[in-house]
């Protein structure tokens, strides 16, 4: 038998401040992926240049949008990765902007799918997986309710299957999250399980 292809993680750290909360958490997620065989890439959103959705409708065309800034890198990454990890912090109830930009520019993901009806990634042979790591500051049931929802329709809009979250409450300053009793070691432990549920499919 040939050796079993490795699956792709996408981790894309959304928050603006580099070594915060969550980006240490989705550290912490792909090496427990690799750690588990899988292959894996990081993209600092802050890095890349976004503008926002204009609402043109050009999209509906082919599927294509037609703002020519950084998001058509990501695009194909976000086309061809198995799993996409997002991680954000909470701002207002909400994503923070970065993530919020990337999240409304992949509208042209939810027209090729339930417009056009292309399938976005037909040869994917896996099936293809989303998972939402988010810190917020405050307590409380509604801490992550919105941002949650949001989450759903993305991933359906990229047809991934919404697989898991990692969402931490009441942690505020910068790179507290070290302090946490479990949340380090619940998303490197959420990587392995992550990279570990495709060698059973």
């Amino acid at each position: 038998m040939g050796e079993k292809k490795k699956i792709h993680v996408l981790g894309i750290s959304s928050s603006p401040r580099i070594s915060g909360n969550t980006d240490l958490l989705i550290d912490q997620f792909l090496s427990g992926a690799r750690e588990n065989g899988a292959e894996t890439e990081k993209i600092q959103l802050c890095d890349f240049n976004i503008k926002p959705c204009t609402q043109c409708d050009y999209c509906r065309r082919e599927g294509n949008c037609i703002i020519r800034d950084d998001m058509q890198e990501l695009y194909p990454k976000i086309l061809t990765t198995n799993c996409l990890v997002l991680a954000s912090p909470i701002y207002f109830m909400a994503h923070c902007a970065q993530a919020k930009l990337l999240i409304d520019r992949c509208q042209t993901f939810w027209v090729r799918s339930h417009v056009l009806h292309k399938p976005m990634s037909p040869w994917h042979i896996l099936p293809r997986k989303g998972i939402f790591i988010s810190v917020g500051a405050t307590h409380g049931t509604k801490v992550f309710a919105g941002a949650r929802v949001t989450m759903k329709w993305f991933f359906n809009s990229l047809e991934m299957e919404y697989w898991a979250n990692l969402l931490i409450e009441g942690v505020d300053e910068k790179a507290a999250i070290r302090n946490h009793p479990t949340a380090l070691t619940d998303a490197h432990d959420l990587g392995r399980k992550l990279a570990y549920s495709y060698s059973e499919s």
